[in-house]
């Protein structure tokens, strides 16, 4: 039995820090979208830059990347990235799908983390950009 229990928190141990290595953020880098929604609504987002890492810049005021498992998007990302100060916050979105099946929230966050972006959000759409933000009627580019 001693040895069950080692063997499963040896397991539960593993499969953690796979997890911890396939995502590149912390919980309290995760930005609720109603709080986003917010702040554009009331004008607070002059020290803010919204970034869309996704197919599309949806949200209001974010700026279009395209989607960042693309190595060029990605370098377009480290180029737009390059001038702008470390403490500036950013939040980036995707919402082409799931947390756990897009193929771009994971290398744009890790390049803003290995850029050294010490304010860097992930904006939190669980599921995708229409249930997540167009389905609630949040701001947008239109």
């Amino acid at each position: 039995m001693k040895y069950l229990l080692i063997i499963a928190c040896f397991v539960c141990s593993v499969f953690s820090q796979a997890q911890q290595k396939q995502d590149p953020w912390k919980d309290s880098q995760l930005m609720d979208p109603a709080l986003l929604a917010s702040r554009i609504e009331k004008h607070k987002t002059k020290d803010l830059v919204i970034i869309s890492v996704g197919p599309e810049a949806i949200i209001k005021g974010s700026v279009d990347i395209g989607p960042t498992h693309e190595p060029e998007n990605l370098e377009n990302l480290r180029n737009y990235l390059k001038d702008i100060p470390k403490n500036r916050e950013i939040v980036i979105y995707c919402g082409c799908c799931p947390f756990v099946k897009c193929p771009n929230i994971r290398p744009a966050f890790a390049l803003l983390m290995e850029m050294g972006f010490k304010n860097a959000k992930l904006l939190n759409l669980p599921k995708n950009i229409k249930t997540d933000w167009l389905d609630k009627d949040y701001p947008t580019n239109d």
